[in-house]
C-alpha cells in the first residue's frame, strides 16, 4: 500500500467533510468522475453531472453539502473542488529530493547553501548567494550573484535568476523563468537609442508560482515585485517596476508593460496586453484577448474588449456589431428606395 494511502474518515477531516457511507475505505490517488476506478477519490458540483457520478466506479466522490447522489461512499462540504484540491495536496505530494549537490553543479565559495538543499546537474550558484532549507534546484538553472532563495522552493531545469534579486519562501519558478532581466528602456538621442539605467530589482514573494517561460524584468530604478500567493500561467511577461499585488491570477501569454500596477485579488485572462502605467483596482476581473490602454485606471468589476470596457457594455457592443450585416442590407434597400423615389417624383414634374 502506498505511504501516502489515507481513509475516507481520514480525508473528511483534513477537509472539514462529512462523510457518508464507509469512512474505512482507503484512498490511493484521485482521478475524474469519468476515470476513476476502486481507490480513486473523484468529485462533483454542478447538478448536471450528479447522474455520473452515481454511475463512477471511485471508491469516493466529493459532493456538495445535500446534494442529491447516491454513491456508497461520500464526503459532503461546502466545496467540492477546493476540498478534491486540498486533498490531492495529501495524496500526490511534491516530489521531493534527498539533499545533494551534483558534482556538476558550481557554486561560489562564498554562497550559504542550507544543508537539506537539493542542487542538480550543472546548476550555477554565484557570489553572496543564499539558498534556503529544503529548496530543489534543478538542471541547468543558473542563481546569479547576492540572490536570496527561500526555503521550500523547487527551482526547475533552465530557470535563470540574475544578479540581486529575492525569492521567498515556497516559490515554485517553472522551467525557463527569467527573473531580473533588463527591462526595455530606452532614451531616443539623435542618430541612436541609449539604454536607460535598469539597475533595480526583482522581489518575488512567499507561495508564487511562475509557470514556463515567463520573464519578469527587474525595474529601471527601485523595484518590481510579485506580491505573495499569486499565481502566474506560462509565457507572460512582467515589464520592468511593475507591481503586482496578492492572490493575482493571470493566464498564459500576457503582456504587462512597465509600471503597471496590479493590486490584490485581480484576475487577468489569457492574451490580455496591458500598456504602461496602468493601475488595475483590487476585484478587477478582466476577459481574455483584452486590450488595456496606457494611463487607465481599471475599477473593480468585468471587463473585456479592446479597449476594455465593462463587461455588460462589451456584451451590447457586441449584439450591435452582429447585426451590422443585416443593417447594410437595409441601408443599401433604403438607398435604392430613395432612387426609386426620387426618379418617380422627376417624372411626375416632367
Amino acid at each position: 500500500m502506498s505511504p501516502n494511502t489515507k481513509t475516507v474518515s481520514e480525508l473528511a477531516a483534513h477537509i472539514g467533510g462529512r462523510v457518508l457511507g464507509d469512512g474505512g475505505v482507503s484512498i490511493l490517488r484521485v482521478a475524474g468522475l469519468d476515470s476513476a476506478s476502486e481507490g480513486d477519490i473523484t468529485y462533483v458540483e454542478d447538478e448536471k453531472f450528479f447522474e455520473a457520478a452515481n454511475e463512477t466506479k471511485a471508491s469516493c466522490v466529493i459532493t456538495p453539502a445535500g446534494a442529491d447522489v447516491k454513491a456508497p461512499c461520500r464526503i459532503d462540504v461546502k466545496n467540492p473542488k477546493l476540498a478534491f484540491a486540498l486533498i490531492a495536496e495529501v495524496l500526490h505530494p511534491r516530489k521531493q529530493r534527498a539533499s545533494e549537490i551534483h558534482h556538476t553543479a558550481i557554486i561560489a565559495g562564498d554562497a550559504q547553501i542550507a544543508a537539506d538543499v537539493f542542487i542538480g546537474a550543472f546548476v550555477c550558484v554565484g557570489e553572496n548567494s543564499v539558498v534556503g532549507e529544503r529548496t530543489q534546484i534543478r538542471a541547468g538553472a543558473k542563481i546569479g550573484d547576492h540572490v536570496k532563495v527561500g526555503h521550500d522552493c523547487v527551482i526547475h531545469p533552465n530557470v535563470f535568476l540574475e544578479d540581486g534579486v529575492t525569492v521567498g519562501n515556497n516559490v515554485i519558478l517553472h522551467a525557463g523563468v527569467v527573473i531580473g532581466a533588463d527591462g526595455f528602456g530606452y532614451v531616443r538621442g539623435e542618430m541612436s537609442y541609449h539604454k536607460f539605467p535598469q539597475i533595480g530589482t526583482v522581489i518575488i514573494e512567499d507561495d508564487v508560482e511562475l509557470g514556463a517561460n515567463t520573464c519578469v524584468d527587474r525595474a529601471a530604478l527601485g523595484r518590481t515585485r510579485i506580491g505573495r500567493g499569486t499565481k502566474i500561467d506560462n509565457m507572460v511577461h512582467v515589464g520592468h517596476n511593475c507591481d503586482i499585488g496578492e492572490r493575482v491570477v493571470i493566464a498564459a501569454q500576457t503582456g504587462i508593460s512597465g509600471s503597471v500596477v496590479i493590486e490584490d485579488d485581480c484576475v487577468s485572462g489569457g492574451q490580455v496586453g496591458f500598456g504602461d502605467h496602468i493601475r488595475v483596482q483590487s476585484g478587477a476581473v478582466i476577459g481574455s484577448k483584452a486590450g488595456v490602454l496606457p494611463g487607465k485606471i481599471v475599477r473593480p468589476g468585468v471587463w473585456w474588449g479592446i479597449p476594455i470596457q465593462p463587461l455588460d457594455e462589451y456584451k451590447r457592443l457586441n449584439a450591435h456589431i452582429s447585426r451590422l450585416p443585416h443593417v447594410r442590407r437595409e441601408l443599401k434597400e433604403l438607398i435604392e428606395r430613395v432612387k426609386m423615389l426620387e426618379n418617380e417624383s422627376r417624372s411626375s414634374e416632367e
